[in-house]
């Protein structure tokens, strides 16, 4: 069976916007699908599948931030949001919705196609794993790499993509710290182009989800000044 193409839903209310992005992803091998709205987003991922999803925040009937939580309320596909904002909340609340990365307008062709060959890279190493590893156990938590599942006290924890990627670095290597770029460069493959200050995002989440008080963690600490560790076994 011939490898098909990674299918990428563009989703941006601009024309322009739409020609640029679309030739580059085109020259990389990449199909492309565009939506020029959210509704248009949403109609479309329902009646298809797709490797990537790249969405604009501003857009008319449906914004990019309730497109990302309904997106991420059923699937786990990859999302990469454009913003023309550079205000930190705009960014906060695109990964708190899931989003598994984001990128701030204006940006460059070069760096786009850098995330978002990224972005794919890791999809496709997390279906085709090169071994099988044996679940974490640490106290009520419990990691199944190859399910991709996370437990706490045997209640199921619905992790983000991205967060699932970050407990597992960390718990792999209980009581090693690992700093913000480290942890860039292991999940998305390089740290270019990235605030190190998205891994705080996501640590906090991290934390709402898993800790029964995120202010005094019992898994995941906080090295200042350095990074991020999980607790030792």
């Amino acid at each position: 069976m011939a490898h098909q193409p990674p299918r990428i839903l563009l989703v941006d209310d601009e024309q322009s916007v739409q020609k640029l992005l679309t030739y580059p992803l085109k020259k990389e091998g990449y199909e492309v699908v565009e939506a020029l709205d959210g509704k248009q987003a949403l109609d479309r991922f329902s009646d298809d599948s797709f490797d990537l999803v790249v969405l604009d925040v501003m857009m008319p009937r449906v914004d990019g931030f309730e497109v990302c939580r309904q997106l991420r309320a059923r699937s786990s596909v990859p999302i990469i949001m454009l913003t023309a904002k550079a205000e930190e909340f705009d960014k906060v609340l695109g990964l708190e919705l899931g989003a598994d990365d984001y990128i701030t307008k204006p940006f460059s062709v070069r760096e786009f196609r850098s995330r978002v060959r990224a972005v794919l890279r890791r999809a496709e190493r997390v279906r085709e794993p090169d071994q099988i590893e044996e679940p974490i156990e640490s106290g009520d938590l419990r990691i199944d790499f190859e399910k991709r599942n996370v437990t706490l006290a045997e209640e199921p924890v619905r992790l983000t993509y991205v967060e699932f990627e970050i407990l597992a670095a960390l718990a792999r290597s209980p009581g090693r710290v690992f700093s913000r770029t480290a942890l860039l460069e292991g999940i998305w493959g390089d740290s270019a182009y990235r605030d190190p200050r998205t891994i705080d995002v996501h640590i906090r989440h991290l934390r709402e989800k898993l800790e029964t008080d995120p202010k005094n963690p019992v898994y995941l600490f906080t090295m200042r000044g350095v990074g991020y560790r999980f607790r030792e076994k």
